[in-house]
């Protein structure tokens, strides 16, 4: 993959994003009012137009590697944020007050603008959750915590499996690697102590296993377990289903690009936050995970083809899931945040279908944690046909927003609207700008998708293994 497309892909996984003084750099006449300053750490924008509506769309920004930083932009692009603006909607975002899993940080710095902005500019008729990435999550998390200050919510790309379930399917991948790949490695799964070497040794033993037909086979084993896709650049149209080489090529990008400095180097800011380690894997039956997983027949085929035995690497992937949850850490990660189902404000999801950093599985767990609590009227979910992760059109994200909209103003979810060939042309009708994604022109992509299970769920309240 050529270094630019990289770059983009790094780029959408930081989102653009602090003494309560507030400065005014624009005037009514020149557009928006805007409002900057900080809230204890964090730094915000504020944006409100005249005349304003009265609604107030409150963004969360998505995951700063641990002691990066976040600006503290108001929406995911600008031609939304401006469409928005048009429209007469305010817009407000928080930095938070730190980098990496800063959800308990956000949480609170979100409700913390949402006050200060209350003060300063005047208490909103009704505010709108959205964000992307952690910043779904943290949406999410908003509306379930504080169900009263919000009136919808739009989670982009959102981990909306929970934290629980985010880490504890990041450990499988980890284990499974190390187990098949690196065994008698000073590789760290947990605990981690120094996040640079082991990602360094963990990039070392993937470069070495991608050259080789048995590598590539435990590689797609080890993404089978995630149900990661098999398509990495947006550009490009999906390798067949039945092409298996071209669908671990692409899976191995995910792991060697993006989510193994998950896996393997900033579990550590995680494990510093929740004071120890919040994962496990003990009891986990591999072999049930390979035969839930969408990529079970691309395995078989690699393994096939690499003279490897597939069941008994699953069987000492088995004989090893030995790993324990430390407690506490496991009911901060609950608590930063996991969820219950309990929606009570209409919300409505988008993912692109091809995501490999937070996999499209994440919409099927919290349709499956809302559906138990009896919320499923609250909730719609939308999916666009395309590789990467959050590389949404701002045309489609327009059309989301349009879709939320109407629901809000209407009471009722128009069914209509929702179907993808009228989000397609929605989203169309924004022009030519606003259809492409960093620079290359995008078709609108919106398509019937259902995703798979979650290969390891975990509903808020569900029990941790001691």
């Amino acid at each position: 993959m050529r270094k630019s497309l990289a770059l983009v892909l790094l780029a959408v996984l930081v989102a653009c994003s602090g003494s309560s003084k507030t400065a005014t750099i624009s005037s009514p006449d020149a557009g928006p009012e805007i409002f900057t300053g900080s809230i204890g750490a964090a730094r915000y924008t504020i944006e409100v137009p005249h005349p304003w509506n009265g609604t107030l769309f409150l963004y969360s920004h998505g995951y700063v590697s641990p002691g990066g930083t976040s600006g503290a932009a108001a929406a995911p692009d600008g031609p939304t944020g401006q469409w928005l603006l048009d429209g007469g909607y305010a817009l407000a975002a928080s930095s938070y007050s730190s980098s990496g899993w800063a959800i308990e940080d956000a949480l609170k710095d979100q409700i913390a603008l949402l006050d200060f902005f209350e003060k300063r500019i005047g208490k909103p008729k009704r505010v709108i959750a959205w964000g992307g990435s952690l910043g779904g999550i943290i949406t999410a998390g908003l509306v379930q915590l504080h169900p009263d200050r919000f009136a919808g919510a739009m989670p982009l790309c959102g981990v909306l499996a929970g934290g629980i379930a985010t880490w504890n399917s990041e450990l499988d991948a980890a284990y499974a690697f190390k187990t098949l790949l690196a065994p008698t490695s000073a590789l760290q799964l947990v605990h981690i102590t120094d996040p640079d070497a082991n990602g360094q040794l963990a990039d070392q033993v993937l470069n070495a296993a991608a050259v080789s037909p048995q590598g590539k086979a435990r590689l797609g084993l080890v993404a089978a377990l995630t149900d990661l896709p098999g398509w990495f650049d947006p550009r490009l149209p999906e390798p067949a289903e039945a092409d298996y080489s071209g669908r671990v090529l692409a899976q191995i990008e995910w792991e060697s690009r993006v989510d193994f400095n998950f896996a393997f180097r900033y579990r550590k800011e995680l494990e510093q936050r929740a004071g120890g380690n919040p994962s496990w894997n003990k009891g986990v039956d591999y072999g049930a995970l390979l035969a839930g997983s969408p990529d079970r027949n691309e395995v078989q085929a690699l393994y096939s083809q690499a003279g490897l035995d597939l069941q008994s690497d699953v069987r000492s992937l088995n004989a090893g899931a030995n790993i324990k949850a430390d407690a506490k850490a496991a009911a901060y990660l609950e608590r930063f945040i996991s969820f219950d189902g309990g929606l009570s404000v209409p919300t409505l999801s988008i993912h692109t279908t091809g995501d490999g950093l937070v996999v499209p599985p994440n919409e099927s767990a919290y349709a499956q944690v809302v559906g138990a609590a009896g919320k499923s009227e609250m909730l719609r979910q939308l999916f666009v046909h395309r590789a990467g992760h959050c590389t949404f059109s701002a045309a489609e994200t327009i059309a989301a927003l349009g879709v939320l909209l109407r629901r809000l103003d209407s009471g009722r979810w128009d069914d209509a609207a929702l179907q993808p060939e009228a989000l397609n042309a929605a989203a169309l009708a924004q022009g030519a700008a606003a259809n492409q994604f960093f620079g290359f022109a995008l078709q609108p992509a919106f398509a019937a998708f259902t995703p798979a299970p979650h290969p390891r769920p975990f509903a808020k309240g569900s029990a941790i293994p001691a």
